[in-house]
């Protein structure tokens, strides 16, 4: 809660007195109005003015009307204000004499017609968020004695801390292009071990069989899949640096083109699908490992590297001019430089059915559209967990979608996840929803000013900022 809140809560009420005579037998009902009632908490205190009219009371000289504001609620927690004691003339003068008050209250002539203009302060206490500001009335008599006592509700006190609460607009998600056909890739490497300047596939050779049943199992994984068609594989070759450049243009191309007679021969695709590519040397897989490496000459070699000399120029320079680092490569990296990327393209087929669609959600949501997806959340209780995790979903398999990120981050903010909010956010771009979603975000966090900067950068334009910001506005205000 914020450490000052200063809110006035007013009212006129009138409460009803009575006209003492001298013996202290009531004889008529007197009007004595109470008005401009407010209430106010400042830091740790909570303050009450109003103002007292006594131009139509009229009491005997030996009587008096004790009047004390007291703050109650309905579990019976009591505060008491000082008291204004209204006396006649007699009894004014005797508390005069006595000086028998309390330093707080406040002794006025009932005859004078003023105006009193009342104000206290009490220490704060949770409770008094919610309470009812009573006056209480006690008439007394001779010496003091208590005739009649009364009370009057002046108004009920509201101090409970306004709470920001937004409108969270989601945004209509646009056609992805993938409602008939949704493209998926699954990729990978292989470490295929060749005898040395040859190209033949051995698959029984050293580690060739765990690396070409990796290549199989990638494959049967989207082969075996009943919603997924394969429509091309690509099969790239490298070669290590060393050596010469023209006899590992060979090693790349010949190597290639044996794995993929190998995969072919394995599953008879359509020789449509099947693709090859080749690069003679990865001196850009080279350059990645000496460049996180804390190899002693790892920037010099990195500049020859990036050098325009020649493949057989550069390799036989790192060879001359760091011995060290090139035997460490030759044999602890270069092996690995060695290798077959393969990337399997294939096809999902289209889901309208929304229990399937639910079901795949939660074992293998990458087969949905986004489409799909928000089809399956107009079905959904928007205040479920369910609901929830669709559109947090979304976002997580299309993470460069505005609109998925944007309505994710909506949808937590709703939910009070605040923290998940801001990083889906992040991902929202910045239309004029994004920058609205970041305003409301700041209110929600309780960074006012933030909030009104943001969200006064498109109130102009947009009605459901401009509501927002007059909200701020409020609390702002009443937050002073």
């Amino acid at each position: 809660m914020s450490k000052i809140q200063h809110i006035f809560l007013s009212a006129t009420v009138a409460f009803a007195a009575f006209s003492l005579d001298a013996s202290g037998a009531k004889t008529a009902d007197v009007n004595v109005p109470v008005s401009n009632v407010s209430v106010d908490r400042v830091y740790d205190r909570l303050n009450i003015k109003l103002t007292l009219d006594l131009s139509d009371l009229h009491i005997g000289s030996s009587r008096e009307i004790i009047a004390r504001p007291e703050l109650l609620d309905t579990v019976g927690n009591v505060a008491e204000f000082p008291a204004v004691i209204i006396a006649g003339r007699n009894r004014y003068l005797i508390h005069e004499r006595m000086d028998d008050l309390l330093s707080t209250d406040t002794l006025v002539r009932a005859s004078s017609g003023n105006a009193i203009q009342y104000s206290a302060s009490i220490p704060w206490q949770q409770w008094m968020e919610t309470s009812t500001l009573d006056m209480k009335l006690d008439f007394r008599g001779c010496r003091c004695a208590p005739i009649d006592q009364t009370r009057y509700p002046l108004i009920d006190v509201d101090l409970v801390p306004p709470v920001f609460s937004p409108e969270f607009i989601l945004v209509s998600t646009e056609s992805t292009g993938e409602k008939t056909e949704k493209t998926r890739q699954l990729n990978g490497s292989a470490y295929i071990d060749f005898p040395v300047n040859r190209t033949g596939l051995y698959p029984d050779y050293r580690r060739n069989p765990e690396e070409l049943a990796s290549i199989r199992a990638s494959i049967d994984v989207v082969r075996n899949d009943p919603d997924a068609e394969i429509t091309k594989i690509t099969i790239k070759g490298f070669a290590s640096p060393e050596g010469a450049y023209d006899n590992n243009v060979r090693l790349a191309k010949g190597r290639t083109q044996t794995l993929r007679d190998y995969v072919q021969g394995l599953y008879a695709f359509y020789p449509s699908i099947m693709h090859t590519d080749w690069e003679a040397e990865d001196w850009e897989g080279l350059r990645k490992f000496i460049e996180k490496s804390d190899l002693e000459n790892r920037d010099a070699m990195l500049s020859l590297i990036d050098s325009d000399l020649a493949p057989d120029a550069k390799d036989h320079k790192l060879k001359i001019d760091y011995p060290n680092e090139y035997d460490y490569l030759l044999k602890n990296v270069y092996p690995a430089l060695r290798h077959s990327d393969y990337t399997i393209d294939y096809v999902i087929r289209s889901f309208t059915d929304i229990n399937e669609i639910a079901e795949l959600i939660k074992t293998a949501p990458s087969k949905l559209s986004l489409d799909e997806m928000m089809l399956l959340a107009q079905t959904l209780d928007p205040e479920s967990d369910e609901y929830v995790n669709v559109y947090e979903t979304a976002a997580v398999m299309f993470p460069t979608d505005t609109v998925a990120n944007l309505n994710a981050a909506l949808i937590n903010m709703r939910h009070g996840n605040l923290e998940k909010a801001e990083s889906f956010l992040s991902r929202a771009g910045d239309s004029n929803e994004a920058i609205y979603a970041r305003g409301i975000l700041h209110g929600l966090q309780g960074d006012y000013a933030l909030a009104q900067q943001t969200l006064s950068l498109i109130a102009d334009v947009m009605p459901e900022a401009a509501e927002a910001l007059a909200r701020i506005h409020k609390i702002m205000s009443r937050s002073k």
